[in-house]
């Protein structure tokens, strides 16, 4: 039993190999066997073509030249010697008896011919006495003479069409070698100019490591698929670069940040561990817990930022009631601290996270108190040009120079009136605050006031709870 072609061991593994060959030699393969189908293809139709043209040429001389032999019978100038026309085998001419009563000089001695089968609609005869090799097509009429009707058989070779086919067989078959040759040449030059700058890639992103970047990869004129790749590529590595950057500086920041407190932590405890007066003693322990409780909260903000940065762009979907969130947050404050004005004309449904709302908020009212002279407002709304949610926390404290507001939003940043780490806070707040903002597809900014500074953050809104609470 014969297995299929593509079962067989060996053509499977060529066609392995074939498959996992480059992106170039698949390509000028697949160009290669395609003008390959296509030239068989068309190279069946010609040859059909060419093969019923040149038969139907070849019958039509030899039923001519049996329909000039028919007139000479009914004429009665019939002879009994033919002579043969151009492109005709041989002429014979039968009576109703079988008798053969003309014929050509190749037939001189032969018996009248008889029918040895049909083949493609035409009926064959035994040839061989002739010594041809060649297919005849074999046309006979019947006509009515003076002396009685006759058959005429006139044959006429197919040599000129064998030959014209196999001629033509030949050119198409080198014809066909050429172009595919030159089809896969011009295909395999062409696809390894078009991968060319895409191994360039290859070759610089292999070599960049995690020290190295600030390298890009090449990027090729024009506007066209690896154009735009590189241009992606690029885009990548400049995130990556500034992702590494601050890493780096945000690892140099805490480490510098932890390193004051654990350092004045254990000056503390090893001066209370070693000191005689227990009054001393105590007043090194409360500090050494102040510096403690410092030191946790700097490990949960942190920690937030991380757990931040680890989130990305997942932004939380929870539908969080933002109004009632601000009214909590805002009577959970101390009352020892600069009292807060609340302003909430509208109740407002945001999705997001109601923990890191919650942390938003309080950053932004831990920020304000700590600036704040005589009083803190917060001032909920909603844009009426988007329709998305506005949170103002001012503060009538000190105004911020245009070149430090932004600067305020880095992470471990203090300006000169707030470096003092017992009121300065960590220096994270207001970047994490900026961060959940962010996550939740909001912004937020600071702006002077007539009265002081304002910290806004927007957020996008789900749909208004009630309309015209009162305001507190």
């Amino acid at each position: 039993m014969l297995r299929p072609l593509t079962g067989h061991p060996r053509t499977a593994a060529v066609i392995r190999r074939l498959a996992s060959r480059s992106v170039r030699a698949r390509t000028t393969l697949a160009a290669c066997v395609s003008v390959a189908v296509v030239m068989l293809a068309a190279s069946a139709v010609v040859q059909t073509l060419l093969r019923v043209n040149l038969e139907h040429t070849v019958e039509t001389g030899a039923r001519e030249e049996a329909q000039a032999v028919s007139r000479l019978a009914t004429a009665g100038r019939l002879t009994p010697q033919l002579p043969l026309g151009p492109g005709t085998d041989f002429i014979q001419v039968v009576d109703a008896h079988g008798k053969v009563v003309a014929r050509s000089p190749n037939l001189d001695g032969r018996p009248a011919l008889s029918p040895t089968g049909t083949r493609e609609g035409h009926r064959t005869y035994n040839l061989d006495a002739l010594g041809e090799k060649h297919d005849q097509r074999v046309t006979t009429v019947t006509t009515a003479t003076p002396t009685g009707p006759v058959t005429i058989h006139v044959g006429a070779s197919l040599r000129t069409a064998d030959t014209a086919e196999d001629i033509t067989t030949a050119a198409l078959a080198a014809l066909g070698t050429l172009l595919v040759l030159t089809v896969g040449a011009l295909t395999w030059r062409t696809t390894g100019r078009a991968l060319r700058p895409v191994e360039a890639i290859r070759a610089e992103v292999a070599a960049i490591s995690d020290r190295g970047l600030d390298r890009r990869v090449p990027a090729p004129r024009g506007d066209d698929e690896i154009a735009r790749l590189a241009a992606t590529m690029n885009a990548m590595l400049e995130r990556l670069e500034a992702a590494g950057i601050r890493q780096r500086r945000f690892i140099a920041d805490a480490s510098h940040e932890l390193r004051s407190p654990l350092a004045v932590l254990r000056t503390q405890l090893e001066v209370a561990h070693t000191h005689p007066d227990p009054a001393v003693r105590d007043t090194l322990v409360e500090g050494a817990l102040q510096d403690t409780e410092r030191l946790q909260a700097l490990s949960a903000d942190l920690l937030l930022l991380a757990r931040l940065d680890a989130t990305g762009r997942s932004r939380p979907e929870e539908l969080v009631d933002l109004t009632d969130l601000v009214r909590t947050t805002v009577a959970a404050r101390p009352t020892d601290l600069h009292p807060i004005t609340l302003h909430t004309p509208v109740e407002i449904t945001v999705p997001g996270n109601v923990l890191w709302l919650g942390r938003l908020l309080t950053n932004l009212l831990d920020n304000a108190q700590r600036h704040a002279v005589h009083r803190v407002t917060v001032r909920l709304t909603t844009d009426p040009a988007t329709g998305g949610a506005v949170l103002d926390v001012s503060n009538d404290g000190p105004s911020i120079d245009p070149a430090d507001q932004e600067r305020i939003f880095e992470r471990f940043t203090r300006l000169d009136d707030a470096r003092s780490r017992d009121d300065g806070g960590t220096g994270l707040g207001l970047s994490i605050a900026r961060d959940i903002a962010a996550l939740h597809g909001g912004t937020l900014t600071v702006h002077d006031t007539p009265d002081g500074t304002a910290f806004r953050t927007r957020l996008a809104t789900v749909t208004p709870l009630r309309a015209g609470a009162a305001a507190r």
